[in-house]
């Protein structure tokens, strides 16, 4: 008989509890990863819910009181709050708690937390490549993270034990864990996710300024690939506002490459050039096959 894994913590404090934080917590619970869970957030119905669904053992709205004694804090918020977070959870966290996070932009986030953060306390950040167009604790589940990545782009020096704690974790929840240098992460993820997200909420965008008859139309006769597209920008409004604030540099490097490309695409249309676009269509097909024997899909 296999012995059970012993909790990786005591106390894990999440500030904030949508998506993401009641997903992690939930599939931390189920791993027995850790003793207890409180949560801070700013919305009293989302602590309400996190405690009605079992997601946590306690919430409340005073950082100081969530991250008293805890040996892990997750901040799960839009990006644009770390700042404010790190400053006000500094004084009240213990010699030797580790801080990670979830966001999708790495490079300004270790710089809005870092220097806030006490020197005896290890920052680490992450972020799981995983999530869908819903949001709030009620959309949580268990098993959000499995077979997805969690890239952790810890800043030079930071411990070597805390940062394999921080990997364990992901483990145990069912993640496969990667590390990279954060503006490294943020490129990739510049392209990956950030500009599909920027062109589904341009081509949803256009739809909605479409004359009333047409766009009903639309609406009535979506496809799968506008269907697509709509689940995509329907993600968390104030949450995709924080990332393409945070890694805009990275975001419009990629934009202007793929504004060179569709600029091509747009005459091969206009010459008729079949064979440019077929050839395009057949490297993206290769592409998106390599996605799904990557499990990934």
């Amino acid at each position: 008989m296999v012995k059970a894994a012993k909790p990786l913590f005591d106390r894990v404090a999440f500030i904030g509890i949508g998506l993401i934080g009641a997903s992690m917590a939930l599939a931390m619970r189920r791993a027995k990863v850790t003793n207890f869970i409180v949560t801070c957030d700013s919305s009293a119905k989302a602590r309400k819910t996190a405690l009605d669904l079992g997601i946590v053992n306690d919430a409340t709205k005073d950082y100081g009181k969530a991250v008293k004694d805890a040996d892990l804090v997750v901040i799960a918020t839009p990006v644009r709050s770390y700042e404010t977070i790190a400053k006000a959870i500094a004084r009240h966290l213990k010699s030797g708690a580790i801080v990670t996070d979830v966001g999708s932009v790495k490079k300004e986030v270790i710089a809005a937390v870092k220097p806030h953060l006490p020197k005896n306390v290890h920052f680490v950040p992450g972020h799981p490549i995983a999530g869908t167009e819903h949001s709030g604790p009620e959309a949580g589940f268990a098993e959000l993270f499995q077979n997805r990545w969690s890239i952790l782009t810890p800043p030079p020096r930071t411990s070597a034990k805390a940062v394999v704690k921080v990997a364990e974790l992901w483990r145990r929840i069912g993640a496969k864990v990667d590390t990279m240098q954060p503006d490294h992460h943020d490129m990739v993820l510049a392209i990956t996710s950030h500009l599909p997200h920027l062109i589904a909420y341009t081509i949803v965008g256009t739809a909605t300024d479409l004359e009333g008859d047409l766009k009903r139309e639309v609406i009535k006769y979506s496809a799968s690939g506008f269907r697509d597209f709509t689940r995509i920008a329907a993600s968390d409004p104030v949450m995709w506002r924080d990332i393409f604030l945070a890694n805009g540099p990275a975001v419009l490097e990629i934009l202007q490459r793929f504004t060179e490309d569709l600029t091509a695409l747009q005459k091969a249309i206009r010459k008729t050039d079949g064979k440019t676009l077929e050839d395009l269509f057949t490297r993206t097909r290769a592409v998106r096959r390599s996605i799904i024997d990557a499990r990934q899909a």
